[in-house]
């Protein structure tokens, strides 16, 4: 299944994409996709639905974040070999973790607002995981039972704040609309391996960034397992997997996000999205 989240935003109501790439209305189903409905039970539930007795939502609405009220995000650096080389950083014997402020999360086609005299900011397209089951010291052989869904996240990031304004790399990530997700999640049964996706990012009609998750440092089995040691992770959780080479701050010469450039992301199986990338300003956002 894609499960969508589309409407006005803080009004968005739960939807599917039909094979035709339709958008059917599930509201009369579920109150939203929250990690309260991504329980496997309740995924086939969903499953079992007849897709064609589904209302159609007619014109094109936007698209919001594809899960709500997300507990936290959990992301993993430097987790692509030729993206470590590029930043000239070392390989990680075990995976980095920090996290991202669930207040930075926007729709899939929602605008970037620069913070205030922000000059560093960069994009990252990153598979995103998001978490089906209460997962606490889950072994790798099992963790994939506990995966509902993979999903595109832009991971957002000002590096003059992630690396010289002192402490970790959560400053330079958390803010305001720095963590684009969907357009939809899309259920395990339609990615048969999230090991063999290719990813790719588009600045400005130029293609930035092209990688593959079979070149992942640490697959997404290893991640979930890995990161439920040293927390639990929730139903609705989101993990961002790590990012190939081609960001801005890699370019010679480094190239970041100005006022009116256009992201476009895409992974296979899980769709596109794009960001218009917008000034801060005291009326924003």
């Amino acid at each position: 299944m894609k499960l969508v989240r589309y409407g006005t935003a803080g009004e968005e109501k739960p939807g599917l994409v039909d094979w035709q790439g339709c958008i059917r209305d599930l509201s009369g189903h579920v109150a939203d996709i929250t990690g309260a409905m991504l329980a496997p039970a309740s995924l086939a539930r969903l499953a079992a639905l007849p897709v064609e007795s589904l209302p159609v939502v007619r014109g094109t609405p936007r698209l919001g974040p594809c899960v709500n009220h997300v507990s936290k995000i959990v992301c993993v650096g430097l987790n692509y070999s030729d993206h470590a080389a590029e930043t000239n950083a070392q390989v990680p014997s075990e995976p980095i973790l920090f996290q991202k402020a669930t207040t930075a999360i926007t729709g899939p086609d929602d605008t970037i607002l620069l913070p205030r005299g922000s000059t560093h900011t960069d994009w990252e397209v990153e598979l995103g995981v998001v978490i089906g089951r209460r997962a606490q010291y889950v072994p790798k052989d099992r963790a994939m039972a506990f995966v509902a869904g993979f999903c595109i996240v832009n991971d957002v990031s000002e590096r003059h704040y992630q690396t010289q304004r002192c402490g970790q790399w959560t400053k330079g990530k958390s803010c305001d609309t720095f963590c684009p997700m969907g357009p939809w999640l899309v259920t395990p049964d339609e990615i048969p391996d999230p090991q063999a996706l290719m990813l790719r990012l588009d600045v400005n009609g130029r293609r930035r960034q092209t990688g593959n998750t079979g070149t992942m440092v640490f697959g997404v089995a290893h991640l979930v397992s890995y990161i439920s040691e040293f927390m639990t992770l929730l139903p609705g959780d989101l993990i961002a997997t790590g990012t190939p080479p081609g960001v801005g701050m890699g370019q010679k010469p480094p190239t970041f996000l100005q006022p009116g450039d256009v992201i476009e992301l895409s992974i296979d199986g899980l769709g596109r999205a794009r960001q218009t990338v917008r000034a801060w300003t005291d009326a924003a956002p």
